[in-house]
């Protein structure tokens, strides 16, 4: 079957957030394993509801399967133009009884070195504390200096929380090498994972302590928003990401409007990524990819709210700049 023509833009595209989860036959029986999945099944319907015909039929039917092959991440990459994906290996040891990961950090860099053009490293530094503090440091050392490794995952929910000083030896560490640290913010989304450990408000801790520490909060702390822009407001090395809410931006256009309207009153359009939260679905990055593209602040809400229209420049650095430049990273369209 041909593939679908998907209308080209000059937006320059990075997925923070491009999930590898691999077989999960070896762990299907785990609770914990089912309690995640069986959320998963909760979590399509607040994602999806709402979504228009006229989208759902520019899209092939496999778009809507889940497939976790690496190829069909790129073909979803080249259709709708996202030139870079930081893959993102699974960890959730809380699902296993922290008997193993799902998906290692060696098995995605397998991956990226198939295709270095196209993918990045983003090693998931996950748990920390449960595994040794000093464990997880001589890990982000090892992906930095052997591997150029500039961007990496710590998920909360299956260790402790965000502002547990025992932590602070490793983001001190991560702060020397200057990388980048995506840090899940706000509800865990899916047990067993603990939605306390990630609520925005404790982020204040660390980036009062680790000031030059890069942070990206992921999923715009949600439904935490608010507390999260005023963190973010007062810490200028905090930048929020969108990944995840982007296709309420169709699905339910008012809703995002607040979302994305007040990331732009308290923090601006310097310090907001876009992002997908790939999860073997082509279908996500359809959604992310034109929900940011296609959307505009109801001009009532601009006029009501004081929320600024989005502009072409806004956009571009959402999409892309404003992670490239975080992580110091060639701009050129890889498309």
């Amino acid at each position: 079957m041909a593939t679908k023509q998907f209308k080209k833009d000059g937006y320059f595209k990075i997925d923070p957030e491009a999930h590898l989860i691999g077989d999960m036959t070896p762990y299907n029986y785990y609770p914990g394993v089912k309690m995640w999945w069986d959320a998963i099944a909760n979590i399509r319907r607040p994602l999806t509801m709402g979504a228009p015909v006229s989208l759902i039929e520019t899209l092939e039917p496999d778009e809507m399967v889940k497939n976790h092959n690496p190829q069909n991440l790129l073909n979803a990459m080249d259709k709708y133009g996202v030139d870079i994906a930081c893959l993102l290996p699974e960890s959730m040891m809380d699902t296993t009884l922290y008997s193993s990961r799902w998906v290692s950090n060696g098995d995605m860099a397998k991956v990226v070195d198939s295709n270095p053009d196209r993918f990045m490293y983003e090693p998931n530094v996950s748990p920390i504390k449960f595994r040794g503090v000093k464990n997880a440091i001589w890990e982000l050392e090892y992906w930095v200096k052997e591997k150029g490794a500039k961007i990496f995952k710590y998920y909360p929910p299956e260790d402790t929380y965000i502002n547990d000083e025992d932590l602070w030896p490793f983001y001190k560490r991560a702060e020397e090498l200057d990388i980048v640290l995506d840090i899940h913010t706000g509800m865990s989304w899916c047990p067993p994972g603990k939605s306390k450990y990630a609520v925005p408000i404790l982020l204040d801790d660390v980036a009062r302590d680790f000031p030059h520490l890069k942070i990206i909060a992921f999923h715009m702390g949600y439904p935490y928003c608010d507390e999260l822009n005023m963190i973010a407001m007062g810490h200028p090395n905090i930048t929020l990401c969108l990944t995840l809410l982007v296709p309420w931006a169709i699905m339910a256009p008012r809703k995002f409007a607040k979302i994305i309207g007040e990331a732009l009153r308290f923090v601006g359009p310097d310090r907001i990524t876009w992002g997908v939260d790939y999860a073997g679905y082509a279908a996500q990055m359809a959604f992310a990819v034109t929900g940011l593209r296609e959307f505009q602040i109801p001009l009532d809400m601009q006029e009501s709210y004081g929320y600024p229209a989005i502009t072409d420049e806004d956009r571009a650095k959402i999409f892309g700049l404003n992670l490239a430049r975080l992580m110091g990273i060639d701009t050129k369209r890889r498309i």
